[in-house]
């Protein structure tokens, strides 16, 4: 189960990580005025993706019965990031 969980969070990861890299070649033609709130927008993502990440690296390094405990904190990482991509992804519209 702890496996199945640490490659589920990992794929979801990934994606959100090639979408912020899709979101910074939008802000890089944006024009000027724009770019500044968009550069914004995913310097917020990448922080809150670098939280994502180490919460899914103590779940990886914790034991198989430890694991179970900081699932919440990993959850709550996630799902601080989901809706920052969901509110980056309607201002880059």
């Amino acid at each position: 189960m702890k496996d199945a969980y640490e490659k589920k969070m990992q794929a979801q990861l990934d994606e959100w990580g090639a979408e912020i890299k899709k979101l910074k070649a939008q802000a890089d033609k944006a024009k000027a005025d724009a770019q500044l709130e968009y550069f914004r927008q995913i310097e917020e993502l990448r922080e809150r993706q670098h939280e994502a990440k180490a919460k899914l690296t103590e779940i990886q390094q914790a034991s198989d019965t430890a694991w179970e405990d900081m699932k919440a904190g990993a959850e709550k990482a996630r799902d601080s990031l989901a809706d920052a991509m969901r509110a980056a992804r309607s201002r880059f519209k």
